[in-house]
């Protein structure tokens, strides 16, 4: 009896296998990390927005070598131990390819694991110049560096905004610290001063020993490198207590939650992002596409994190091969058609020729562009 019933339970165990298998073969799983919780959800939701409906079109197209793409979806709330975790579920999972992670700091050490596991990972976010700097294959991004968008960002500040005294403030972490660093080298190689080099804590709520330096110092223009929660705030204080500078930041300053926060004290803001890729009427029909399921895509992250999937697709179609390897020999070679450009990556896995434009953000109107044309 027992014998049969092992028998009869080995076969259900084979056919499961079979069927599981099958069922594999005909999909290509993509996976999607980034922030689902934590302070920084909004821009995650950007990153799955974006590339969720890029798997949806590709699929809907009749997807890559006639499979079907499969989004799986991890949070690693841009925490750096999390973002590791979730890397180590991705190999357990049998994941190759992956569209993240999101925040810099997060995206370093699951790239190592990636790396080392031969999986393919296109970050759409993370913009610390690190991430590739160490000879990777296997890792790539489709949104611009810190080194390209500090410069951005300080040529504007020095040849544009001619402040008297500045002040250059981050979060301590590799995103806003980097990015910071590179606008006050920016700035002191074109002859502006300084005044004030400030690194605050994350999660803090009160500025008032900051924002007391600046007045001290006199500052009327401060960079903050760094994310909206902590500007916001900043902003916000900055205006109760008569501090009259201006002030800019990166992407990662660039949401509307820094309005909720900020309120009347974000008016004026000044933030370097990436072009408007949703006012490119060649991306009418998509932006339409988003509109149908009630998504906003004018986020900084939404289009690249589609271009990223469509990478993917296009370097396993190019590579006429799922192994991942082969397919980052294809991206590396490449140039995809995407709407964000035609894209094509160098040899640290770096998009080519990315843009950050200038704006200048306005307390309950769109923002506008000041970059000089």
């Amino acid at each position: 009896m027992a014998i049969k019933h092992m028998t009869k339970l080995f076969a259900a165990m084979v056919l499961a296998g079979v069927a599981s298998h099958s069922f594999a073969a005909d999909t290509i799983k993509i996976g999607i990390a980034g922030a689902k919780t934590g302070p920084l959800t909004q821009y995650g939701d950007m990153q799955f927005s974006g590339a969720k409906m890029a798997i949806e079109q590709i699929n809907a197209k009749g997807g890559v070598d006639g499979k079907k793409l499969v989004a799986v979806e991890y949070d690693d709330a841009c925490e750096p131990k999390q973002a590791v975790a979730v890397a180590n579920k991705v190999v357990n999972d049998g994941v190759k390819f992956v569209v993240g992670h999101l925040c810099s700091s997060s995206t370093q050490p699951a790239s190592d694991i990636y790396e080392d596991e031969g999986i393919i990972m296109i970050t759409p976010a993370a913009t610390g110049p690190e991430i590739t700097n160490r000879g990777y294959k296997m890792v790539f991004r489709t949104i611009g560096l810190d080194s390209a968008q500090g410069p951005a960002a300080g040529n504007y500040i020095a040849d544009h905004v001619k402040p008297k005294i500045v002040a250059v403030v981050h979060d301590k972490q590799q995103y806003g610290e980097g990015i910071a660093s590179a606008v006050k080298k920016t700035l002191e190689d074109k002859g502006v001063k300084v005044a004030v080099f400030e690194g605050i804590n994350p999660g803090e709520k009160d500025y008032s020993s900051l924002i007391g330096k600046l007045k001290q110092a006199n500052v009327d223009f401060v960079y903050y490198g760094g994310y909206h929660p902590e500007l916001g705030l900043i902003l916000r204080q900055a205006k109760e207590k008569g501090l009259s500078a201006k002030f800019m930041g990166p992407e990662g300053v660039g949401n509307e939650s820094i309005s909720q926060i900020a309120q009347g004290a974000s008016e004026g803001l000044l933030v370097t992002l990436p072009q408007a890729f949703d006012k490119d009427p060649a991306n009418q029909p998509l932006v339409e596409a988003f509109a149908a399921k009630k998504e906003d895509p004018s986020g900084p992250f939404v289009f690249p994190a589609y271009a990223a999937v469509e990478v993917i697709a296009g370097g396993i179609e190019q590579a006429k091969s799922e192994d991942p390897v082969k397919v980052a020999e294809a991206i590396h070679k490449g140039t995809f058609k995407t709407p964000t450009g035609d894209l094509s990556f160098d040899e640290k896995g770096d998009v080519k020729n990315f843009k950050f434009v200038v704006y200048e953000w306005h307390f309950g109107k769109p923002k506008t562009e000041v970059s000089p044309q």
